[in-house]
């Protein structure tokens, strides 16, 4: 009974966060002094009244605000998004061909990011008010708060300008046909742009991390089994990782709406063809259909993120769910 009741308040909440995201998302495309039929016809192009008022009327811009809307709304229920002003394609075939390429980068972001985050995390713990720990902990500050476009580029002018070490940008050679792009050039154009995702990402688990293994340190089964004559190694590895671990994944899940965030001004820096980007174009050329779907999509995204961390959580830690009863 608490699980469905649970279930069914979880459903409420993420249908009415998704109806609340598109209403936003709608309104804030409408308040925007975008032309969106000049955006489809191309700068600099004149066209007649006539014409513009047939492209209009074919892409339903003639209506109401609350029309489009409603139509939008009514053709989703049926699992039409509509079709991309841009791309001249359907919203859920751009989305989903947009989204391999983003899908690849957070994968290689997160993994990064938790790894990194743990390395650093456990060092941190370890080595208590001491410089190790205030050097690395004065670093994760420093990289929380640092913005991923600007770290980005600063990634960019150094390994690629300066060094000359990777591409400039994309997510594979140019003029090579799709089908004789290998496994190799694609993470070779992948490694800038996760990485400007991971070191913007793994502050929060480093210093969780950090936080969670001095207290277990500091408890007393931890001077028990000092008391015993446990090795140090023993210690960290019997005691302080296996509790810490799941802990940090359980965070780590917590993070896709940060990387799904980050990963829109990465794509932008490295003009890395990714749904970011689709988002970008579609917010500057008002491509609504396209925006609106985007922005569906990653609520979708980010709420099943959020829920695998809830679930973790109290998997975790077996006190979340008798606080919950």
């Amino acid at each position: 009974m608490i699980k469905s009741h649970r279930f069914l308040r979880q459903f409420i909440r993420f249908i009415t966060l998704l109806i609340a995201t598109c209403a936003i998302a709608f309104l804030l495309m409408e308040a925007s002094p975008i032309d969106p039929v000049q955006s489809y016809i191309g700068a600099g192009v004149a066209v007649s009244p006539e014409q513009r008022e047939q492209i209009s009327a074919y892409w339903g811009l003639d209506q109401s605000p609350i029309e489009r809307f409603y139509t939008w709304g009514n053709h989703l229920l049926h699992g039409d998004f509509g079709d991309s002003l841009i791309y001249r394609r359907p919203v859920l075939q751009v989305i989903g061909e947009k989204f391999t390429n983003s899908f690849c980068l957070m994968l290689a972001a997160w993994l990064g990011a938790g790894l990194i985050g743990l390395f650093l995390g456990c060092l941190m713990g370890l080595y208590e008010n001491r410089w190790p720990d205030k050097i690395l902990k004065t670093i994760s500050y420093l990289f929380a708060s640092t913005p991923a476009f600007w770290l980005g580029l600063l990634l960019l002018l150094f390994f690629a300008v300066y060094l000359e070490l990777f591409p400039i940008g994309f997510s594979a050679p140019i003029g090579v046909a799709a089908a004789d792009i290998t496994w190799g050039q694609r993470l070779y154009h992948l490694f800038l742009p996760a990485l400007t995702l991971s070191l913007t990402s793994f502050a929060n688990i480093a210093l969780h991390t950090r936080e969670k293994l001095i207290a277990i340190y500091h408890s007393d089964f931890i001077l028990f089994a000092k008391a015993r004559g446990e090795s140090n190694k023993s210690i960290f590895f019997r005691h302080g990782l296996r509790n810490i671990l799941l802990p940090a994944i359980s965070l780590q899940f917590a993070s896709f709406s940060e990387l799904f965030g980050g990963s829109v001004l990465a794509e932008t820096v490295f003009s890395y063809p990714g749904l970011g980007q689709a988002a970008v174009n579609a917010g500057l050329r008002g491509d609504i259909p396209l925006l609106l779907g985007i922005t569906l999509f990653s609520v979708i995204f980010v709420f099943c993120g959020n829920l695998m961390a809830d679930i973790l959580y109290g998997w975790a830690d077996p006190r979340t769910k008798e606080a919950s009863k």
